[in-house]
């Protein structure tokens, strides 16, 4: 299957939605880190709690994932997985606030990986409130076209020393924590929680732990250390994490930045990022 033929001339209208922030999503989510609720706005990348797609039962692929959606690629046995972003606050969203977001299709390019094409999706973002926006990020979701039972041919995960580091967190994983973060973000995709179907038709070793987790956990490091409120951040997900792995989360300040990074104990680098 060749993915440019598939994606030639996909251009999804731009969607737009309106929410209410409530207090409970984030309240939820320090509870997973066993951590307090925090007192002010939102943490950055917070709003993932919202804007939740209500889709219908009937509605879900094999994959357990949306079988149609606005930014969904029309690609035969599409499989998905979390590539980066990147995030620009001008100013934080607060409790109770009434957030307008635009959504919209910002590129779409079609490159070839160790095992076959690849194509790379950024959906930009942009949150509003009246007329100031507050927060514009783009997200990047790398697709392929994998039959079911095939396997991924997953390159063995280079070993990594802990990087020089001004701060560190450790967060176990485990079922709990992913089944707890698929039901805050309303995810259905069965790689989080099915044993079975992961291994027998992702082809994956474990259940895998999920991309924007990963990404939340860096920014603990300056939400939980830093003396100053996060204006960007940038991540890229390098290599996948499976349940019952430690991730170690390090911070160092480079300047007016601080150089991110998130790896499994005695193990890979799965993440890296950058703050301001």
């Amino acid at each position: 299957m060749n993915l440019a033929d598939a994606v030639a001339g996909w251009q999804p209208d731009a969607v737009e939605t309106s929410e209410v922030i409530g207090a409970w999503p984030a309240a939820a989510f320090a509870a997973l880190l066993d951590q307090p609720a925090p007192a002010g706005p939102l943490p950055p990348l917070w709003h993932w709690f919202h804007f939740l797609e209500p889709t219908p039962q009937a509605a879900l692929g094999d994959d357990g994932h949306p079988a149609h959606g606005r930014f969904l690629p029309p690609i035969p046995d599409r499989r998905r997985m979390i590539a980066g972003g990147r995030l620009a606050v001008r100013s934080p969203i607060r409790v109770g606030d009434r957030i307008d977001r635009r959504s919209e299709l910002a590129g779409v390019t079609v490159k070839e990986g160790r095992s076959g094409q690849l194509a790379f999706v950024t959906v930009r973002h942009e949150y509003r409130r009246g007329g100031e926006l507050l927060l514009t990020e783009h997200q990047d979701v790398v697709y392929r076209s994998q039959p079911a039972g095939h396997r991924r041919q997953l390159a063995e995960p280079e070993r990594a020393a802990e990087p020089p580091h001004d701060w560190k967190i450790s967060t176990p994983t485990g079922p709990q924590l992913l089944f707890r973060f698929s039901a805050l973000t309303y995810n259905t995709h069965r790689i989080h929680y099915d044993q079975p179907y992961v291994t027998d038709v992702e082809g994956y070793p474990g259940l895998v732990v999920h991309g924007p987790l990963l990404a939340l956990l860096l920014l603990e490091i300056p939400r939980r250390h830093g003396d100053r409120p996060v204006t960007s951040f940038d991540y890229r997900l390098s290599s996948p994490v499976f349940a019952g792995a430690t991730v170690l989360t390090h911070g160092r300040r480079e300047g007016g930045k601080l150089a991110l990074s998130g790896m499994v104990e005695g193990g890979a680098t799965a993440i890296t990022g950058t703050a301001t």
